[in-house]
């Protein structure tokens, strides 16, 4: 599995613009959140457009300069929040209008090439690994949670085959000093991994994705950021999700799937029981696209990104409560206290 990576360099450029823009049809007009500000790429973009208007939000205190600078060139136009999109609902309301909500997951480049900040195991500084309006740094976990969380932690939401001689050799090393220092965690996942292949990922990715996951929530923030984006949407509006890694990618496939008109039934013979299940988008052909040969030759990080995309019926809202039941484990699992 690939390390969740959002934009290409140069920075700001972010995966699939061109198919984004597309699927948003800035040219009609309308009102987009923009969910995932970062650099700012698919606003700009969308901006370009002179009968938009865009509401961006970014839990990164680092976006805040870049977002200033639209807001100064867009006045009226544009807006900025630095707050979660777990969030939404004390951003957006159903007065505001919106056509498309877009959420471009994962970790920047600019929060992977901040070095002092944590998140990549090139750094030689302090494992931080917050993105922004985070309770905890990767730091303390590593240092204060058990063994056996350590383990689920890094199996879930990395998908380290290797994660219980991870989780025991990080136990050991802290009993004799605090794991503070990026390297020193290097050390610890290099040493634990049973053979070291020649590979185009490096060994700590996953164990790295694991860990920054549950700093940041990012299952959890998925789940009610995009049920929160369903609530607001207008009817044939658009939800535009850009995912990076498997878990991600199935909670956003599930939830276009079992929530559309073209849903699987465990019996072709049963009805459709809507007040359970309510159907919010129209007909879904569960297909996705992925970066072009061009855009992955240019960086090679764009290849691990699917975009998916909905569209929203006129049925009035009801909160997918299976939505969070398929997926109650991961949500579980971020719960943990520290």
């Amino acid at each position: 599995m690939n390390a969740a990576q959002t934009s290409l360099d140069p920075p700001h450029f972010p995966v699939m613009l061109k198919e984004v823009i597309e699927i948003c049809s800035p040219k009609k007009g309308g009102n987009f959140v923009d969910c995932t500000f970062g650099g700012g790429g698919y606003s700009k973009e969308l901006l370009k457009f002179p009968n938009t208007k865009v509401i961006a939000l970014d839990r990164d205190k680092g976006a805040i300069a870049e977002a200033e600078k639209l807001r100064e060139k867009f006045s009226g136009r544009f807006s900025f929040y630095n707050e979660k999109f777990s969030n939404l609902d004390l951003i957006v309301n159903k007065k505001n209008d919106i056509d498309t909500f877009i959420f471009d997951l994962g970790i920047s480049t600019n929060q992977l090439l901040d070095l002092d900040r944590g998140f990549s195991f090139k750094s030689n500084k302090k494992i931080d690994m917050n993105m922004g309006l985070s309770e905890i740094s990767a730091e303390e976990v590593l240092n204060e949670i058990d063994e056996k969380n350590l383990k689920l932690i890094i199996k879930t939401f990395g998908e380290e085959k290797e994660g219980s001689r991870i989780a025991k050799n990080i136990v050991r090393a802290r009993e004799k000093k605090r794991i503070s220092l990026v390297p020193e965690f290097v050390k610890i996942i290099e040493t634990s991994k049973r053979k070291i292949f020649k590979k185009k990922i490096n060994v700590c990715t996953k164990t790295f994705q694991a860990l920054r996951i549950f700093v940041n929530k990012e299952i959890t923030e998925l789940v009610e950021g995009i049920a929160k984006a369903t609530k607001f949407l207008k009817t044939d509006g658009k939800i535009v999700v850009v995912t990076f890694h498997s878990i991600e990618d199935k909670i956003i496939k599930f939830f276009f799937n079992h929530y559309s008109k073209n849903r699987s039934k465990p019996s072709r013979y049963l009805p459709e029981d809507e007040t359970q299940f309510p159907i919010l988008f129209k007909k879904n052909n569960s297909k996705f696209l992925k970066a072009s040969p061009e855009e992955i030759k240019i960086n090679p990080k764009s290849r691990s990104a699917k975009l998916r995309f909905i569209i929203r019926n006129n049925e009035q809202f009801k909160n997918p409560d299976e939505l969070k039941k398929k997926f109650k484990r991961y949500l579980d699992l971020e719960k943990i206290n520290v």
